[in-house]
């Protein structure tokens, strides 16, 4: 599993911006923010999910807390268009990752990313790695600066 070339890759990106968080392993898969938070022990709102959206069409990521569910017409209209979430074969392709495993980082192209701001609660935060079987760590920080995104709500108050 370690030499998974979906997860080298993003361990090759953290690495690249600077960051060293070590993925985790699973025997188990943790495809959902509940399956990650349970296996590691943390609330569920330290889980970073990735994902994958379109804005006006084109792939976006939103980075959001798993405690949250995006609103899709309120983050479109805060950010000026029309969002829809992407089909798995859009996510493959936009990140070269599979729904359940997808990292912050280590896509084919970066993608313009929003970051839930609620997820700056939580001194650790857990995002997949690539691989449904793998999670690394990461702070509310460093996640905003190796993805360059933008610290938004996702949903309103």
């Amino acid at each position: 599993m370690a030499d998974h070339p979906s997860v080298a890759r993003v361990v090759s990106a953290l690495r690249a911006a600077g960051a060293e968080g070590e993925p985790r392993w699973f025997d188990d898969g943790v495809r959902t923010a509940a399956e990650a938070a349970a296996a590691l022990g943390v609330s569920v709102g330290a889980i970073a999910n990735s994902l994958v959206f379109t804005l006006d069409g084109a792939p976006i990521l939103v980075m959001t807390s798993g405690a949250h569910r995006v609103d899709t017409a309120w983050l479109g209209t805060r950010l000026g268009g029309v969002i829809k979430r992407a089909d798995a074969s859009l996510v493959l392709s936009a990140t070269g990752q599979t729904i359940g495993g997808v990292s912050p980082v280590g896509h084919p192209e970066p993608l313009p990313t929003w970051v839930d701001s609620a997820l700056a609660e939580f001194d650790v935060l857990w995002a997949a790695a690539g691989h449904s079987h793998a999670v690394y760590p990461t702070t509310f920080e460093e996640l905003v600066r190796v993805t360059d995104g933008t610290v938004t709500a996702v949903e309103p108050d």
